[in-house]
């Protein structure tokens, strides 16, 4: 080993990379699988140096997906600027996640298949419950396509290669949308039922 303890065929991890991924979004292990090993060894680097800046660095190693969060000011200290932005989202997107969340938590009760995949479709029958009755099937298509597209681009749904109508619902969604969420599921789906009533266009 060297002056480091890494052994001599190994590399070096690389500190620099693993933040910059992490200040840009999430990193998980299947789509960065160097920069999840060089994470899980310099844990204590990046939480120091996270830290700085106010973050804090949640890992769930069993999902295999890390990210940043403002961490909570405690009383007496000074609140930092918010590096990490919060997030608007269009009520249909919101309801996208609500939904998304409900169907991974039946998934996982059934205890089979650890990736719930779900279909085009599936997801757009899963929303159509809740959306404005129309006659045009293509406008709502097309709407429903934009949706899914931001929830990929949130990092909570991932499209198959290959399979450009088949996505894999991300596991840190459950990190975003908790029990106590889900607890309340039924009134925010009655809101957001209401809403999007009185507002055709989301």
């Amino acid at each position: 080993m060297n002056e480091t303890g890494t052994p001599p065929n190994e590399r070096e991890p690389a500190l620099s990379p693993v933040l910059i991924l992490l200040f840009k979004g999430v990193l998980y292990r299947d789509d960065q699988a160097g920069a999840w090993q060089d994470l899980l060894r310099l844990q204590a680097q990046v939480r120091d140096h996270a830290g700085v800046f106010g973050l804090e660095l949640i890992l769930d190693e069993a999902e295999g997906y890390a990210y940043l969060r403002q961490r909570p000011t405690e009383e007496g200290e000074e609140e930092l600027p918010r590096l990490v932005p919060r997030r608007q989202l269009s009520y249909p997107v919101s309801l996208l996640l609500a939904l998304l969340r409900k169907k991974l938590a039946e998934h996982d009760a059934t205890g089979g298949d650890p990736r719930l995949i779900l279909s085009r479709e599936q997801i757009t029958d899963m929303v159509r419950l809740f959306l404005p009755e129309t006659g045009d099937e293509v406008r709502l298509m097309n709407r429903m396509d934009g949706h899914i597209k931001r929830v990929v681009e949130l990092g909570f749904l991932r499209r198959l290669r290959g399979q450009e109508e088949r996505f894999e619902v991300r596991r840190i969604l459950a990190a975003f949308v908790d029990a106590q969420w889900l607890a309340e599921f039924d009134q925010r789906l009655a809101d957001y039922r209401q809403h999007l009533d009185n507002d055709d266009d989301g």
